[in-house]
């Protein structure tokens, strides 16, 4: 799914008024339509709701939005923010119809008391059209209703945020929702982690933006869902063997640190690849060989030749001594094709500049956040990173996730895919590195390096959402996720 920026979401409206064609009263109808039926799905007729507007087409939504749930016996309490007297026409035309029903009523607001006779706040203030901070006109009202603690659902986006950049943004005069009911696309902003406590849990709600602007319109940012990966290349024929599906190769793991090996390794086995070699030190090797009966364990790097593995993975529990290191750039004169690297071998190659002219291109990183600042630099706020990250990955031509929630493929072609599966639950050891396990093995199948990755990152994520239901977010483990990888494939049917 395309994620579009601001000025383009207003074009695709006026887009879809024209070429559906539909008048945009009849489309802002439509939109609130949606929202309507949302909220009659969560909330009974005895949830007193407030619906604040403000003058332009966002305040058309909630006056639309307001009908309806009148008609349909809602307790509503419609509020104008009555900052200005300049409306939109949308606006007027949508005020006439509200006031045209019996018994109700426009209240201006004037104090933070108002809102206590309420269960819910919905905000319909501003929407993504926005280009400015909010002023002392606005901020009084947006503070009284985040101090109200009500429940609060923001519509289309939380008054007061901006679409993509909110580095210069006052946060404090942002709305602070519960839900965001958004249309059609997620902003750009909702997958940054700053704007978290704004946005809250989002809601992709379909208006039916016209398809040919979709279609039709570049964006360099995308929201992975199911029909984008390419789990369907992994349905396997009758006759297929082991030696179909791959043959991996992991150096990982180190004395005190071979959970990480294990954790990784068996992911990678979970993903289906059809043979699987692991490289551990000596000393380790009967660890490996108790706990992962499947893989063939490896000792001495200089017996491997590197042509044999279709995937190669570097970096989990590897630690980051001389040795290490060592290890580390021998690969690296080895090797010409995609290596996945996570963890200590990005740790090495952060401390060592000097690596990176020897990394193959197209090959993939995926750094938690300290390790990607490590690797490009600290920056002040998460939008500034993306792009540090973007400039990375296109001087090196190589892929970079950052992982965390709603974990962010950069593309060596510049491009950014967030990710959509996944739950705080999996913010626990060892997740990166069943991820990077995951992704080896799909790698090791056949799937092109940006295949495997945003492939990996969708399972991986899904397999948390499934084990979440099993045994809840806060004794999630990585383990869990493990073992519930093929119950994502079986959810995808591969």
């Amino acid at each position: 799914m395309k994620i579009f920026k601001a000025e383009q979401v207003r074009e695709a409206d006026a887009f879809t008024i024209i070429h559906e064609p539909i008048s945009s009263i009849d489309l802002m109808e439509r939109a609130a339509t949606k929202l309507a039926e949302w909220i009659k799905n969560k909330y009974s007729r005895q949830t007193r709701i407030a619906i604040v507007v403000g003058p332009g087409n966002n305040g058309g939504d909630g006056l639309v939005l307001a009908r309806q749930l009148v008609i349909d016996n809602y307790n509503i309490c419609l509020i104008d923010s009555n900052f200005t007297n300049k409306y939109s026409k949308d606006f007027l035309i949508n005020k006439k119809r509200f006031l045209a029903l019996s018994g109700v009523e426009i209240k201006k607001w004037n104090n933070q008391e108002q809102f206590y006779n309420y269960d819910l706040i919905i905000d319909a203030i501003f929407g993504s059209g926005l280009t400015r901070a909010v002023d002392n006109r606005i901020a009084p009202i947006i503070h009284a209703i985040n101090q109200s603690n009500r429940e609060l659902i923001a519509i289309d986006i939380p008054s007061g945020l901006f679409g993509e950049n909110n580095c210069s943004n006052q946060r404090e005069n942002i709305i602070k929702a519960d839900y965001t009911l958004t249309f059609q696309f997620p902003k750009l902003s909702f997958l940054l982690p700053e704007n978290i406590s704004n946005v809250g849990d989002f809601v992709l709600l379909d208006i039916g933006i016209h398809k040919d602007y979709i279609e039709q319109t570049a964006s360099e940012y995308f929201y992975t869902e199911a029909k984008d990966i390419f789990y369907t290349k992994l349905k396997r024929d009758k006759f297929s063997h082991k030696g179909t599906f791959g043959h991996a190769l992991i150096i990982a793991g180190s004395k005190g640190m071979m959970g990480a090996s294990i954790l990784s390794n068996k992911a990678c086995l979970r993903s289906g690849v059809g043979l699987l070699s692991t490289f551990v030190e000596k000393e380790t090797e009967q660890v490996m060989q108790i706990a992962l009966p499947e893989a063939m364990t490896r000792t001495n790097i200089q017996d491997l030749d590197f042509v044999d593995f279709s995937a190669i993975c570097i970096g989990p529990g590897l630690g980051q001594t001389e040795k290490s290191l060592d290890l580390l750039t021998y690969v690296l004169d080895q090797v010409s094709s995609p290596i996945v690297f996570d963890a200590d071998a990005i740790n090495l190659i952060a401390r060592n500049h000097k690596l990176l002219e020897k990394i193959p291109k197209e090959s993939i990183f995926t750094p938690h956040p300290k390790e990607l600042e490590r690797l490009i630099g600290k920056t002040t706020d998460q939008y500034s990173r993306l792009y540090k990250a973007q400039e990375f990955t296109i001087k090196y031509q190589v892929y970079l996730l950052i992982k965390g929630a709603n974990s962010v493929i950069i593309h060596p072609n510049g491009c950014f895919y967030f990710n959509s599966t996944g739950n705080p639950g999996m913010a626990t050891a060892g997740s990166g590195d069943v991820l990077s396990g995951v992704i080896t093995g799909l790698l090791a199948q056949g799937l092109a390096p940006f295949e495997a990755l945003r492939t990996g990152v969708y399972i991986h994520g899904l397999a948390g959402d499934i084990a979440k239901e099993i045994v809840g977010e806060p004794s999630l483990i990585a383990s869990d996720i493990i073992e519930n990888v093929g119950n994502a494939y079986k959810k995808l049917g591969v």
